[in-house]
């Protein structure tokens, strides 16, 4: 019996979250890290890490999208005892993810300039912003293959093992700016260039233990010259999640880019403080997002042994935390403002914007992390387009109408209250359609569900 399906759904979930939480801050730690040392050289140079930060992530998240599917279908064929469905998945997904990537790093070399134009960037801050990117890329594969690999080793049950892999990585990234960026120990002074390269120094060692961990440990991973016949027949079914799973993705560092054209009108010291309150918005995700991070292969290793029983308990258990724990960090962000905006400037108009921003929005963060969930809780179930259709929902119909009348009736102030009020409805949509979904899959008083046909190609 699988790992996931063994004790109540609640200390299932927090046994796997706890050990999380030390590498959901260190996963999110890249960010704050790069920015905070980026800071102390000038606005300039924040502001071109608030354009960069929407791009990133994007790039990110379509190769995570690669390895949602992964992990999703190996956790699956774990749930049902299936280990070399499991191996012959995450062996082909390994292979897949580093043929996007490196299409992915192609095509961001060829157009670094034109898209960040178009985001709003000027002849100031661009040559900033080409020199954080250009490393980036290079590295593109080696930001992937992390996310794939822990995934799949929180549905081993190794969450432990991924936190500390995430939190290695974080910890020699930390180390790794200030000698890269400011030229300390007598290296070079990079600048912005430093910092990505020393992040994707960073995610190269991470990935090297990750997938040594995987072939050596469990034996799922086997690198070898796979039978195309079945390496295509892996990748259509990954590419079922994976697709989806993308545009779902994509469509939350798209919300970010929103935010950043609206406000780059008011300057760069407006788009200098809202990529400042972007890094502090994933540390007060942190907790909240380490249970959200097991939500995907628990679901999927109950969904294949038919228990929709315990995916209805984790649903009210994570949609729970996530309202009293929103709230209360709402609370906190909105009292210490002036002193988290302290942390990375002392201009004062950035920290004015900075405060408005986290202010207003901060009393989202909990109806937002349950549209995470919810997401989450879709893929597991084999519903990716279901999730996909969730984000765009919450982008589409509600932050962007939301926040560009915002922007016209009330300025930087109706921009930020667009965003608040876009992810309370999101969360609301998400959390009464998951209900249903699962209301249709099982039913008091009737037997388990089993069985339960896929909409994917059979084995």
């Amino acid at each position: 019996m699988a790992i996931l399906l063994r004790n109540s759904v609640r200390r299932t979930l927090f046994q796997m979250a706890f050990p999380m939480l030390a590498g959901t801050f260190a996963m999110h730690s890249y960010n704050l890290a790069d920015t905070w040392f980026v800071a102390r050289l000038g606005t300039l140079p924040l502001a071109a890490m608030g354009y960069v930060f929407p791009v990133a992530m994007l790039l990110r998240f379509i190769a995570g999208g690669i390895g949602t599917g992964v992990t999703t279908l190996t956790s699956h064929a774990l749930g049902r005892a299936d280990r070399r469905a499991a191996s012959r998945f995450l062996t082909h997904g390994v292979i897949l993810i580093v043929l996007v990537s490196s299409a992915i790093a192609i095509a961001g070399f060829l157009t670094v300039d034109p898209l960040f134009r178009m985001l709003g960037a000027d002849d100031r801050v661009l040559p900033l912003i080409r020199g954080y990117m250009l490393p980036w890329y290079a590295g593109a594969v080696f930001m992937a293959l992390p996310m794939l690999g822990n995934g799949i080793l929180i549905s081993l049950g190794e969450s432990r093992t991924a936190s500390l892999m995430m939190v290695g990585g974080s910890l020699l990234n930390c180390a790794l700016d200030p000698v890269m960026i400011f030229g300390w120990m007598g290296f070079p002074a990079l600048g912005i260039w430093g910092a990505s390269l020393a992040t994707v120094i960073a995610q190269v060692v991470v990935t090297l233990m990750v997938l040594r961990l995987l072939a050596a440990r469990h034996r799922l991973l086997r690198l070898r010259r796979p039978e195309l016949s079945l390496f295509t027949r892996s990748c259509r079914r990954i590419t079922g999640f994976a697709v989806p799973g993308s545009i779902s993705m994509m469509l939350m560092p798209f919300s970010a880019a929103v935010i950043v054209v609206l406000v780059s009108r008011w300057g760069n010291a407006a788009v200098a403080a809202v990529s400042a309150a972007a890094r502090v918005e994933t540390f007060a995700f942190v907790i909240p997002m380490a249970l959200g991070i097991s939500l995907v292969p628990f679901v999927s290793q109950n969904f294949g042994a038919g228990r929709i029983d315990r995916i209805r308990q984790a649903k009210a258990y994570a949609a729970g935390f996530a309202f009293v724990y929103g709230l209360g960090v709402a609370l906190v962000i909105f009292l210490a403002a002036p002193l988290l905006a302290a942390v990375f400037t002392r201009d004062p108009d950035v920290s004015a914007v900075f405060s408005l921003y986290v202010r207003i929005a901060s009393f989202g963060y909990g109806l937002m992390e349950i549209h995470r969930y919810c997401g989450f809780i879709l893929t597991g179930m084999h519903r990716p387009v279901y999730a996909t259709v969730l984000n765009l929902i919450r982008v589409a119909v509600f932050l962007l109408p939301l926040a560009s009348i915002g922007s016209l009736c009330f300025g930087l102030a109706g921009i930020f209250a667009g965003r608040l009020l876009a992810d309370i409805a999101a969360g609301g949509v998400g959390l009464f359609w998951v209900t249903r979904i699962l209301r249709g899959e099982f039913r008091p008083g009737g037997p388990p569900a089993t069985g339960i046909p896929l909409p994917v190609m059979p084995d």
